[in-house]
């Protein structure tokens, strides 16, 4: 079946916007990574200056633990969550549905703002779980070893009732004669969830781990506000966003800090097509 021309108007616009706020920034950055500060071709040479960088690593080892717990939770919790929704009445799904996506609602920034309020002994309404876990002041609570966690909290909170709404979707789209032949075939809640719905939207599942890695490998706004807002407490480089703007704007090395970014690029396409091969999400049924 060919396809009519219409379709091509449709996604006009998201091209133009995907070559002007994509691929142009993207081809000049690795531009940036393949040339010296005096503009001349220095091949791979700023990729193996920033991995001998003493703080790229660290800001790698930070963001892989905090990727590693925020997808866990987003493949257990969201995906359980949208099973468990899909299986209650309508606007009883609906409420709950609404009431977890109301974080969603709120800017990155107040986000930040609202956790450091949450963390922040004697001001926290969870005040009394902060001294048992032996915090006493806002210091220890965003010790350098808790911030994977907290960070993947606050992503969690602000991102998981987008995702719980499109899985939510996804099982929607489930034909209604599958799941009354399983119910029909004695398989029960479980069953049913385990063996029909979960194989049948796994291919969103991989969409929201493809999309959620990426995002998660960004992650500059919540670390960036957390040094500023408490006078420098949190390492400025804490994440390789962070110490790509560091090096950006302290140190003026733009090509330094644009191989990072290609580093980044890499890593998040790499991901994306194990992923993509692994579940077949773009294969196509005869």
């Amino acid at each position: 079946m060919r396809p009519r021309k219409s379709g091509y108007l449709f996604i006009a616009p998201y091209v133009v916007l995907l070559v002007v706020a994509g691929i142009y920034p993207m081809a000049y950055a690795l531009h940036l990574a393949l040339t010296s500060l005096t503009a001349h071709f220095s091949g791979a040479r700023n990729f193996i200056k920033s991995w001998q960088d003493p703080e790229f690593l660290p800001a790698f080892e930070h963001i892989g633990i905090f990727l590693a717990i925020w997808l866990t939770a987003l493949v257990v919790l969201v995906v359980g969550l949208s099973l468990i929704l899909h299986s209650l009445d309508r606007r009883i799904s609906a409420a709950f549905r609404f009431v977890f996506y109301l974080p969603a609602a709120l800017a990155g920034s107040a986000s930040v703002m609202l956790w450091l309020f949450m963390l922040e002994p004697g001001v926290s309404p969870w005040t009394f779980v902060l001294h048992w876990l032996g915090y006493g002041t806002l210091g220890d609570s965003i010790a350098e070893r808790n911030l994977p966690v907290i960070f993947a909290v606050i992503a969690f909170w602000s991102g998981a009732g987008s995702w719980i709404v499109v899985m939510y979707g996804a099982l929607a789209t489930i034909p209604h004669g599958v799941l009354e032949a399983a119910r029909l075939d004695g398989a029960g809640p479980w069953r049913t969830a385990t063996r029909i719905k979960l194989p049948l939207i796994k291919r969103w599942v991989a969409y929201m781990l493809i999309g959620a890695f990426a995002a998660g490998t960004q992650l500059f706004a919540e670390p960036q506000l957390i040094s500023e807002a408490t006078g420098g407490i949190l390492n400025q480089t804490w994440s390789p966003n962070q110490l790509a703007y560091f090096l950006s704007f302290q140190l003026d090395n733009f090509n330094y800090a644009a191989a990072i970014a290609v580093d980044l690029l890499a890593i998040a396409l790499i991901s994306a097509a194990v992923v993509l091969l692994r579940t077949g999400l773009f294969r196509v049924s005869d």
